[in-house]
């Protein structure tokens, strides 16, 4: 099945968890994808502070990488995330928008290989470095090498 992400960002993007959170989709390219994640006090860890949460930053960042490689298969194939590795260098500015984008570097017949980065207006003052993979599910996917 393709993967059309003009539709699926048309459509509002998300559902489900991600709709919850409040996530938008943000900007794309062959092989890369940016969701927004508005700032709400409702993600908030520390009220003390007003920082974002790590659960939604993960989130964000697992949906980026995981938008990513259904770009760059050129289409839908179904997958669980195997593994995904996040650095948290510092805490989100509170009241900032959360940028993640993943970016898909390589494919295989069944495994998809990530990396990332979340950010709040400052993609060179990043908050969160990620790596990871994807495994197919069901089906091979005998497109790629």
């Amino acid at each position: 099945m393709r993967f059309d992400i003009d539709r699926f960002a048309a459509a509002g993007g998300f559902g489900g968890h991600g709709g919850r959170l409040g996530m938008r989709y943000h900007a794309h390219g062959p092989d890369w994808a940016e969701l927004a994640l508005p700032y709400d006090p409702a993600l908030v860890g520390d009220p003390e502070s007003g920082v974002i949460a790590s659960g939604p930053i993960i989130t964000i960042m697992d949906m980026a990488t995981s938008l990513a490689v259904w770009l760059k298969r050129g289409r839908f194939v179904a997958h669980a995330t195997l593994d995904l590795r996040v650095d948290y260098l510092r805490p989100a500015t509170p009241g900032a928008t959360v940028i993640g984008r993943g970016e898909c570097y390589r494919v295989t017949h069944s495994i998809a290989f990530v990396r990332g980065q979340a950010h709040d207006g400052n993609p060179d003052d990043p908050v969160a470095h990620v790596t990871g993979t994807f495994m197919t599910t069901g089906l091979r996917d005998t497109r790629q090498p």
